[in-house]
């Protein structure tokens, strides 16, 4: 998702987002430790995002 996206969004859903990203990330690790991940690189993709919102909450938190 672009950040434009994300900007777009509330303060709830991005919270939402973040959550379902945490999710993906554990499930992504699990399958790490199981040797059942094929595609490394969505790892980081998923880290990349998760810093992503939690930057754009923090933006969000500072105007207010």
């Amino acid at each position: 998702m672009k950040v434009s996206e994300l900007r777009a969004k509330t303060v709830d859903e991005l919270n939402k987002e973040l959550l379902d990203l945490l999710k993906a990330q554990f499930g992504l690790r699990m399958q790490l430790a199981t040797q059942q991940l094929s595609n490394n690189s969505q790892i980081g993709k998923v880290r990349r995002q998760i810093a992503r919102v939690r930057t754009l909450l923090r933006e969000k938190a500072v105007q207010q």
